[in-house]
């Protein structure tokens, strides 16, 4: 007979229950995993005024960004948004000047692990609701009906702590929390029938992509042979032509190394070119179980490093004294790209990025975690899977709905384990991406213990506006910063779809452009108003004037606001009042947003309004 684990946990923790009395917390929000959406979840949670916890097994805050030593951000450089852009900001401030991160040409923001660490943890320390307890993994949760109650953890001397919370953030980086749950989910690559991207493979199978144990390596001098003992399992050919790009190019040796060059003379090794990426699927495996096999991940990272200091000629470089204080200094855990991934109320595919403004359904609307990255999968070590021929996307959103389980109540999921498909977890799965969604993810579970709501009843718009007062984005639009004045008004608008946007593929920092200072037809503007209020048509190509645009959102309002508008334009535009002018799309979204105000009607988690505007 087959037991689950879990299962099998929790009867242990029972057993042991009836000998001692076991340690125990309760909490309003409990955050499994002090990861890259672990961290950021429990800050927003406890800044908005309930008791959170975060438990995290390792030693540090950040997960991916730190723990797993993946220094190098992919993505988001030109999207300063939430919690992802205070980080930056006091990566900036300890380097001196964001010139000072571009160590490396793999990202424009590179840093020492450790340094990442240090800056949650100041963060995390500024909160008066967040405890952070270390040390402890999680082996089971405790469920009544349907609805998660609390969790219980374990550390290596086989102390157990339980919890009891409101509500749970899983964050883990496989998706351990939502199976221990029950909820449903997909792991490996999707049945292109299933989700309806004209990409996806005709059947599905149970292929994750590749992992890498990270190495931080430091020179040392110009002198100094710090070179490692030959590993286990060396293999020499394993990295032949790593000097190379993913085209078969021949580089320079320092070029490649320079990919993930760090601060201080450090070197981030994560290389998928012949390098250390390893296909592993340990997804399903109990712990010990991916102890053992993970040692493999971490041989071959020894063997690679081994390489470049006696095959390349870097016997300087080694392994850093200063970051991971593990036996064999690399990272404290794995960088996983891919594990479980919920079914959530919502599924946000390829096609969601490739095609926001699709007609059935509206995802775009729902936003609350923004990206700019493209679909980004390693297969290299893993040969069968075919070459998926991935098409240019625009930069996009992640929709609410997919951090909500299908049938769970009480659980909130983030990280790279969210309601996404295998084909756009490559875009999903990035670190600023996954950094924004844990600060989505506290927000909803804020919102859910002060209206003593499941997190499925909370309104979208309702979790958007708290992100906006967070400086965060929930559409990623380009020419449109945080300290523009009309922000806020401009993201609101832009998430109703009344004004259009336009996606542009760019190389690896994909775009989305409002064009806040451009002027549209008064035809435009009904075509848009339409989708939102019972309007007639009116074909009208002119330019849209701002006396018209008054005159028009009035005529659905039963009010005349020119005069007010008159008296307060200087609120509303940085120039002068003439309401003969064509008004500009950041004129146009400010008096949409005070006047009819559309980001109030509420809408449902796939973005069709609830109710329609008074015509």
């Amino acid at each position: 007979m087959k037991i689950n684990r879990y299962l099998l946990g929790l009867i242990v923790i029972v057993m042991a229950n009836a000998c001692q009395s076991l340690p125990q917390k309760e909490i309003d929000v409990l955050v499994i995993g002090g990861t890259t959406s672990g961290t950021s979840a429990g800050i927003q949670a406890a800044r908005l005024g309930v008791k959170t916890l975060i438990i995290e097994e390792t030693p540090w805050l950040g997960g991916m960004l730190t723990a797993a030593g993946v220094s190098g951000v992919d993505g988001n450089h030109h999207l300063p948004s939430g919690i992802w852009n205070e980080f930056r900001e006091m990566l900036r401030k300890h380097y001196g000047s964001a010139e000072a991160l571009q160590t490396g040409w793999v990202s424009a923001t590179l840093f020492e692990p450790h340094v990442g660490d240090s800056i949650f943890k100041v963060l995390a320390e500024k909160e008066n609701n967040l405890e952070v307890i270390y040390g402890y993994y999680p082996v089971s949760v405790q469920k009544t009906g349907n609805r998660l109650t609390g969790a219980t953890f374990r550390n290596d001397e086989g102390k157990v702590l339980r919890v009891k919370a409101k509500v749970i953030i899983d964050a883990t980086d496989l998706g351990d929390g939502l199976a221990m749950a029950g909820a449903t989910y997909h792991l490996g690559m999707d049945d292109q029938s299933e989700t309806g991207e004209s990409i996806a493979l005709p059947q599905a199978n149970d292929v994750v992509q590749d992992l890498t144990w990270v190495a931080v390596l430091k020179d040392y001098g110009e002198n100094a042979d710090v070179t490692i003992q030959k590993p286990e399992d060396y293999h020499a050919e394993w990295f032949h032509g790593c000097c190379s790009t993913s085209d078969g190019n021949a580089m320079d040796c320092q070029t490649m190394l320079n990919y993930g060059r760090l601060p201080n003379h450090k070197y981030m090794i994560n290389w998928p070119v012949n390098g250390n990426d390893i296909y592993l699927n340990v997804v399903e495996m109990s712990r010990e179980q991916r102890a053992a096999e993970l040692q493999k991940a971490k041989n071959k990272t020894l063997g690679f490093v081994y390489y470049i200091q006696t095959e390349l000629g870097y016997k300087s470089l080694g392994p850093a004294d200063d970051e991971f204080a593990t036996d064999d200094r690399l990272a404290y855990v794995p960088y996983h790209r891919e594990g479980r991934r919920l079914d959530g109320i919502v599924r946000f595919t390829f096609d969601h990025v490739s095609e926001p403004c699709q007609q059935h359904d509206k995802l775009y609307r729902t936003g609350i975690s923004v990206g700019d990255y493209p679909v980004d999968h390693h297969h290299k070590c893993k040969p069968v899977v075919p070459d998926l021929h991935f098409l240019p996307v625009p930069s996009f959103c992640i929709p609410l709905g997919a951090l909500i389980p299908e049938t769970i109540d009480g659980l909130i999921v983030s990280d790279k384990a969210i309601s996404v498909t295998n084909l756009i977890n490559g875009s999903t799965r990035l670190q600023p991406v996954v950094l924004l969604t844990g600060q989505a993810a506290g927000v909803l579970a804020a919102l859910s213990v002060a209206g003593r709501q499941s997190p499925r009843e909370i309104p979208v718009r309702e979790v958007q506006q708290k992100l906006l007062d967070a400086s965060a984005y929930i559409m990623p639009l380009y020419d449109v910063k945080p300290d523009h004045p009309y922000f806020q008004a401009i993201q609101r608008i832009a998430a109703t779809g009344i004004l259009k946007t336009k996606g542009e593929p760019y190389a690896w920092a994909n775009r989305t452009w409002f064009y806040p200072d451009s002027c549209i037809t008064a035809g435009e503007f009904y075509e848009g108003l339409k989708t939102y209020y019972t309007v007639s048509d009116e074909p009208d190509e002119n330019p849209l004037t701002i006396r018209k645009c008054v005159e028009i959102l009035s005529s659905l309002k039963e009010k005349d606001w020119a005069e007010r508008i008159e008296n307060d334009w200087r609120n509303i535009s940085l120039r002068p009042y003439q309401p003969d002018v064509p008004a500009t799309k950041q004129e146009i979204a400010v008096l949409l947003d005070r006047i009819l105000d559309p980001f109030s009607l509420p809408i449902d988690h796939h973005g069709f309004i609830k109710m329609k505007g008074r015509p």
